[in-house]
């Protein structure tokens, strides 16, 4: 990894956190972006705090063009961010529920697709790792617009790894069950914690994924789920 650029979106998240330090430990060069993120939440000098709202398109280029003009390229693009809402039969989802599942879960993705495509091609050997839900594949009841959500971000991964492999470029997606985070653990106190997947196992995958011996797996969606399978 000391070679590699790293970009992860979410960086200060319950596995956004887990991720960066997984790829600092490994020696990259780490630029974690996030609404509020701050340089003081990672000690390490590799890496590089650059806040950004990537909802919009100017919002992702503009990142993208930061880490380019300050790094020199683009090697691995890393998006943990994503939001949930459920608790909803689909004939009962309101169209708003339904629409912030999909900027949230889909257009993020597609702003920094577009975005740092161009610079992961230059490099030869870019890749792209997004964080999904085993819900793309595997919906449950009154969890439409977010299973919804997550099978087109899946779908447009697997389109993005076709349409590129022609400069060396990997995309894949990884789908996890239940994530144990703060936040999950707040969210559900009284579940079983020990079937939930492990942040630093997802971590570990992405940075094998992002290392020469991912360099093979291409257009892969990768299940995750724990004890809980």
């Amino acid at each position: 990894m000391q070679s590699k650029v790293v970009l992860v979106t979410g960086a200060d998240g319950g596995l956004g956190s887990c991720v960066t330090r997984a790829f600092l430990d490994g020696g990259a060069t780490v630029i974690g972006t996030s609404r509020k993120i701050q340089q003081s939440d990672f000690s390490s000098p590799n890496f590089t705090v650059l806040p950004a709202e990537i909802s919009t398109g100017n919002g992702a280029k503009g990142l993208v063009d930061q880490v380019v003009a300050r790094f020199g390229r683009l090697d691995v693009l890393v998006h943990t961010v994503g939001g949930f809402a459920g608790g909803q039969l689909v004939a009962k989802t309101d169209a708003n529920t339904f629409q912030r599942m999909f900027d949230v879960n889909v257009n993020s993705v597609f702003h920094m697709l577009q975005a740092a495509i161009p610079a992961l091609r230059q490099t030869g050997d870019g890749r792209v790792i997004a964080i999904g839900s085993r819900a793309a594949v595997d919906p449950g009841p009154g969890m439409g617009a977010y299973s919804a959500s997550k099978a087109a971000m899946v779908s447009l991964i697997r389109t993005v790894a076709l349409e590129n492999k022609d400069a060396g470029v990997t995309a894949n997606a990884i789908l996890p069950g239940t994530i144990d985070t703060p936040a999950n653990r707040a969210a559900m106190p009284k579940a079983d914690v020990s079937k939930w997947v492990r942040p630093d196992a997802i971590a570990s995958l992405i940075t094998w994924l992002a290392s020469d011996a991912g360099r093979d797996v291409n257009g892969a969606v990768i299940p995750v789920y724990g004890r809980d399978a």
